[in-house]
């Protein structure tokens, strides 16, 4: 089974086994070319004998060990741990059968090999109970066939029993370290599912948080547009009425000045009242009320410019639109939205001081949606920070020029008309944000 289709225990698990298998497999070599010692020492005339034996082990051991190395070592970590377990207690019956059979001192080994298995490495309780098992066939095995074969009984029943005990405890050992395995492993997966759970929670009060920021700002558009109305719409009037007046003078045909003058006045004053007319929008209507209300695009792009056109100055932006610009939604959000991504670009620009500095605005229509496109030619954004313009409170400005919270506002409504905003961006060259809107059936 590959480790991708394994479940987060045994995936866990085997990585586990990986690391331990790894680390056993390096103190087994280390052990077994120490006992070069103990065979100088107990049997130096088999010394030659047996040496190579210990050198032959070592190798294979080492080249299990690069087998746990290599990409399918967490795929085959439970055969080649019991393979490289194997080789020693191999090792260790045929010496006992080079040696002194039932009278041999290397039965010892055996008796290390199996409690290390059952107390350090992580092996499953029937893989320890069969290798105790295997590890007691290969003595009988070694006394058994040894030339003086099973003549003190005695002596090779006693240390039958010793074996067969420590197989037993190595078993349980196991089992009850396999037991504890599996209920730290749960322990450690609740805990990150509750981190999991707890990030996602604090990224939604963030957007929720954001969202109602944006709310009370679109709140305090709405007041102050709803006195603005009360206070300049008369006098804007006025001002209209007697400057259409006074062009009707006869002697402002003849100054060319004052007609010129005049009618700059007239124009400044009906930018005010397009200014007005913008802002009604958020003085009479609640920002989320009626969200599935036709309107047309291209009229809240063209507040969404003039309300955003002090930022905007110097600036060239081209305007592409369809014929039909009818789509389904928020009117305020929505121009909230443009406002919000026509600042990022006006602020893009500023930083990166083109020439010819260039926002295009550009809308598709595409089977049932609206797809609005704004482009800039700005500083571009950062690959490592591309991921995360809209998190929230995520912003690259100055301290104090910005929360961070326009884009993953922004991100919020589009995603609650069903859309979704992205960004493309080369770092040092431009940067273009993209939403769609339903259009009515």
């Amino acid at each position: 089974m590959s480790p991708s289709a394994l479940s987060p225990y045994h995936q866990e698990l085997s990585e586990f086994r990986l690391s331990y298998s790894k680390a056993g497999a390096i103190v087994s070599i280390v052990l077994v070319l120490m006992g070069l010692g103990l065979d100088y020492t107990l049997y130096p005339e088999a010394f030659s004998t047996l040496a190579p034996a210990r050198f032959v082990v070592a190798v294979l051991t080492l080249a299990i060990l690069a087998l746990l190395h290599s990409s399918k070592g967490l795929g085959w970590v439970r055969p080649l741990t019991l393979v490289w377990l194997s080789l020693p207690q191999v090792m260790i019956a045929w010496m006992i059968w080079v040696t002194d059979g039932v009278s041999s001192i290397y039965f010892v080994g055996l008796h290390l090999a199996l409690y290390a298995t059952g107390i350090i490495l992580p092996i499953a309780f029937i893989e320890s109970l069969a290798f105790g098992l295997f590890t007691y066939a290969l003595y009988a095995l070694a006394c058994y066939s040894h030339p003086l074969g099973l003549q003190d009984f005695n002596r090779f029943a006693g240390v039958s029993l010793f074996i067969l005990f420590s197989a037993t405890i190595s078993s349980f050992c196991t089992y009850f370290n396999e037991r504890g395995r599996y209920n730290m492993f749960a322990l450690q997966r609740q805990v990150a599912e509750k981190n999991e759970a707890l990030v996602r929670t604090n990224a939604a009060l963030a957007e929720v948080k954001g969202q109602l920021i944006q709310r009370e700002k679109m709140a305090a558009i709405g007041t102050l547009s709803a006195g603005l109305l009360h206070e300049l719409n008369n006098p804007v009037n006025y001002s209209l009425m007697a400057i259409d007046m006074g062009l009707t003078c006869p002697g402002v045909e003849g100054d060319a000045m004052l007609k010129e003058s005049l009618g700059d006045a007239r124009e400044g004053m009906q930018r005010i009242q397009n200014i007005v007319s913008d802002l009604k929008t958020f003085a009479y209507q609640k920002p989320g009320q009626d969200a599935q209300r036709p309107f047309l695009l291209g009229n809240a792009l063209r507040s969404a410019l003039r309300l955003a056109g002090y930022e905007l100055n110097g600036i060239d932006v081209p305007v592409e639109l369809p014929q039909d610009t009818h789509v389904l939604g928020d009117e305020p959000a929505i121009i909230g939205v443009l406002i919000n991504l026509l600042s990022n670009a006006a602020h893009a620009l500023q930083a990166a001081k083109r020439e010819q500095p260039r926002i295009a605005v550009t809308v598709v229509a595409r089977e049932q949606r609206l797809f609005l496109s704004v482009r800039d030619n700005g500083t571009g954004i950062a690959p490592e920070n591309l991921g995360r313009v809209f998190e929230p409170f995520f912003t690259t400005r100055d301290v104090g020029a910005g929360l961070g919270l326009g884009l993953s506002v922004s991100y919020g409504i589009v995603q609650r008309h069903g859309g979704t905003l992205v960004v493309e961006s080369e770092l040092g060259a431009w940067t273009e944000f993209t939403f769609d809107l339903p259009r009515p059936a």
